[in-house]
């Protein structure tokens, strides 16, 4: 697996804003580990998904948002 190249597309997406087309490039790479039984490449791929949450959550959360914030939902 290219890992580099999957990063890459994501934080490109993201630059963008395009978080949508990023969550699907990291879920492919993800599932992509899974089938390698590759578990330190679905930490990584975590992580990024992770990452990718925070950056909306800090673009589109309001002061209301964070003030209030508790486990997440599923």
């Amino acid at each position: 697996m290219d890992i580099e190249s999957y990063t890459d597309k994501i934080q490109s997406f993201v630059n963008e804003g395009n978080y949508h087309a990023a969550f699907n490039i990291a879920i492919s790479a993800l599932n992509e580990c899974r089938r390698n039984n590759d578990q330190p490449c679905i930490d990584k791929f975590l992580g990024i998904i992770e990452g990718i949450t925070q950056k909306m959550i800090h673009e589109f959360g309001s002061e209301g948002y964070f003030d209030n914030k508790e486990e997440p939902e599923l």
